[in-house]
């Protein structure tokens, strides 16, 4: 994904907040299983979203945007809480009216008033894991702005906002490793995917070794097994994450591209035949399936061409699945293939023609709370 790369980016030079107290360094080699994360299609409380302001990037950026949210929030009230974060009262207000404009019911919105840089929740949000009891937890990873690349500050401060608001315990994870939501896939059986041109860069995480981040992840996230593309780094702005172009579709499903797609992506020829044989924990092989990008180049409603788009960057919600459109012929056959997956669900477009000019598509603006 190419997050912002058409917008001024804010260098910040700032450290990362931190609390040595909470969570010491991992030593390699330790993985003791501590907290398992819930896969996406576990069953939610809710999903966050931080809603598009004007303070960072102006009026005409949150404009363009505001119908896309408006979109995503008409549809998941439906099945589970929405939690909105506003950058101010002032904000909330519009975004109040906004959405009764729309028809929305507000019964299951809950607002949250915090300061935001930006908009992808995904990244810099909470990470809700499970303990040894069964207690939801909250994780907060270090964010800085996809390798200092934008302003990050404010949030990277929300899982902590988060945390108190919810009177839930919180595990500061802020001094052990820089990750981003949108970095990692995890399958709900122990397997982890991601690429390490996110993760593994000096930007994030210097000197950190691949088996100091695998003893991270597996005590934190409970992984057992870890499928590393090498990814590629300067790409855009987050160095390549792995949810732009493969996912897990559920613990037996990988869903992806076709090898030209993937091609047209920039996703190294090696790392697409990593992809494409990758095993499960027991080390059967996962079913593929493959989207194809837009059949055109994305237009956005101001007139701006974007190239092609994916749409493996969908949301998985209690009743639905948010997929990404793009007034594309292809909209409709990816969704086609997208409900095969999921036919307790309903599949529904979300219009992202105009997020996509910012780099990220649907699931890099969601969040989930597990239930």
């Amino acid at each position: 994904m190419r997050k912002m790369e058409n917008l001024l980016l804010v260098l910040s030079t700032l450290l990362l907040s931190c609390d040595k107290k909470e969570a010491p360094v991992t030593p390699p080699g330790d993985t003791a299983i501590t907290y398992v994360m819930p896969e996406e299609s576990a069953p939610h409380e809710g999903t966050w979203l931080q809603w598009p302001h004007q303070y960072q990037y102006g009026k005409s950026y949150r404009n363009r945007l505001d119908a896309t949210w408006i979109a995503m929030t008409k549809e998941l009230v439906k099945g589970e809480k929405v939690h909105l974060v506003a950058y101010d009262q002032t904000e909330q207000e519009r975004i109040t009216a906004l959405l009764e404009t729309e028809g929305v019911p507000l019964g299951n919105v809950d607002f949250k008033i915090y300061p935001t840089d930006d908009v992808w929740v995904r990244d810099n949000g909470p990470i809700y894991v499970k303990d040894a009891n069964g207690r939801l937890v909250i994780q907060d990873w270090g964010f800085n702005g996809w390798g200092r690349k934008a302003a990050y500050d404010n949030c990277n401060a929300v899982p902590s906002r988060v945390a108190a608001d919810q009177h839930t315990p919180k595990i500061n994870l802020n001094t052990v490793m820089v990750n981003e939501g949108g970095s990692v896939e995890i399958d709900g059986k122990g397997v982890l995917m991601a690429c390490k041109s996110s993760i593994l860069n000096e930007n994030r995480n210097p000197g950190m070794t691949q088996q100091e981040a695998e003893a991270i992840f597996s005590k934190y996230l409970g992984i057992t097994k870890f499928i590393w593309l090498e990814g590629k780094a300067g790409l855009d702005i987050t160095d390549m994450h792995i949810d732009g172009f493969a996912r897990f579709a559920n613990s037996s499903t990988i869903i992806t591209m076709n090898e030209q797609d993937l091609d047209y992506w920039q996703v190294p020829q090696q790392d697409i035949q990593t992809l494409y044989a990758a095993t499960n924990k027991a080390a059967g092989a996962y079913k593929l399936v493959k989207v194809p990008l837009t059949q055109y180049e994305v237009i956005t409603t101001y007139g701006k061409n974007l190239g092609k788009a994916s749409y493996i960057n969908y949301y998985i919600a209690n009743k639905s699945v948010l997929v990404p459109n793009y007034n594309d012929p292809n909209d409709i056959v990816a969704m086609n293939i997208i409900q095969q997956l999921y036919p307790d669900k309903k599949v529904v477009g979300i219009d992202c023609r105009n997020l996509f000019a910012n780099g990220g598509m649907v699931h890099c603006v969601t969040q989930q709370q597990p239930r």
